[in-house]
């Protein structure tokens, strides 16, 4: 069996990793040049994808490097009102711990042999068994996953579905080694997350493992060119900060005290996703798993569906080693019914944070009745 997987996500090398313990040996090519080629954005909620992680043999190298007081929350309304604090007792079960993008990803990258993933390999386009790289080159395979994310080049070759906008613009903005920096925020912020909810505009933040603090500020109910006519200056990052506050009328100088003490990082955002419930014919020799898959909103379901998607593909390799098609029709049929449950829940939790009262939705959600 030749396993070819383009992508080596979180989802790609899950599935490398389990097929290497079951004695299985694929080939993952990324198109980033080398491991380092770029950050690997904030931290991920980890819950149903510690299955995974026990099905690859690295659930207790996991365990001990995602943060439980990751799982603390704070939310709040604009006007500074608290309306939860949740605090992880030290003792508490590591039920939903968080770990750094990065981290995970290194994780699952030491646990393959060397050579597994080749880096600078971009997909161009697979016929017949051959598949064909940006640049040249190509390589056999009886199997090709795409697990090539949002805008995976292998989807087109399953389905004409493509990601749409969801109405959410979300900027990127950080603030450095908080607790030395700026120790008031720090505490205000917590260990976890800090969330703001409420006319139409969100700001999330969330403390990572290396001390920073990430910030994104969605604006709800907005169009995909929204940052064209928002005003916000992307080329100045001082008059950026300036002009996300000026969006905030009436929010607690508290919380804008965040944007202010950013640094010069500014990135925007446009979310889309695919139709929840996507599901294709299947072929004999190539499939998809993860937001290549089933891109969803971004509330804490994407990274534990690939995961699974991995380590499930690969337990289906396993069992069916000398009929591709068997194993793949079986990982679909689970994986469909899982991951569309999954999209119409995260759909949802997204049409709850687009709602006006927002704040007191979500703290309905947390503590219903």
């Amino acid at each position: 069996m030749t396993v070819a997987i383009a992508g080596a996500g979180p989802g790609g090398l899950a599935l490398a990793r389990v097929l290497h313990v079951n004695g299985i040996e694929a080939t993952v090519y990324e198109r980033e040049p080398s491991r380092d080629a770029r950050g690997q954005g904030g931290m991920l909620d980890i819950h149903s994808g510690q299955q995974a992680l026990r099905e690859a043999g690295l659930i207790d190298r996991f365990h001990a490097m995602a943060r439980g007081e990751g799982q603390d929350m704070r939310l709040l309304e604009p006007d500074g009102t608290l309306l939860l604090q949740e605090d992880t007792p030290d003792d508490a079960p590591p039920d939903r711990p968080e770990i750094d993008r990065a981290d995970l990803r290194d994780l699952l990258l030491d646990s393959l042999p060397d050579g597994a993933v080749r880096w600078g390999h971009t997909f161009e386009s697979a016929r017949n068994g051959l598949l064909h790289f940006s640049g040249g080159g190509s390589a056999t395979y009886d199997l090709l996953v795409g697990a090539d994310g949002a805008h995976s080049r292998v989807r087109a070759l399953l389905t004409d579905a493509r990601p749409a906008h969801i109405g959410q613009n979300v900027v990127e903005i950080g603030i450095p080694d908080i607790d030395r920096t700026h120790p008031g925020l720090a505490a205000m912020v917590g260990r976890g997350n800090y969330w703001v909810l409420g006319n139409g505009i969100s700001l999330a933040a969330q403390r990572n493992g290396d001390g920073r603090v990430r910030i994104g500020l969605s604006f709800y109910n907005t169009p995909e060119d929204w940052f064209a006519t928002s005003g916000i200056p992307f080329d100045d990052p001082a008059a950026a900060r300036a002009r996300l506050i000026d969006l905030l009328p009436g929010w607690d100088p508290r919380i804008t005290a965040l944007i202010r003490a950013c640094d010069d990082t500014v990135v925007p955002r446009s979310l889309t996703t695919l139709p929840a419930g996507l599901t294709w014919p299947s072929a004999p020799d190539i499939t998809l798993l993860g937001d290549a898959a089933h891109l969803m909103p971004p509330v804490g379901e994407g990274a534990n569906m690939a995961l699974l998607d991995g380590a499930l593909l690969g337990l289906a390799l396993a069992a069916h080693p000398d009929d591709v098609p068997a194993a793949v029709k079986e990982y679909e049929r689970e994986m469909f019914e899982r991951t569309g449950a999954a999209a119409r829940m995260s759909a949802k939790m997204q049409e709850l944070l687009m709602s006006p009262d927002a704040g007191q939705r979500m703290l309905e959600f947390f503590q219903p009745g």
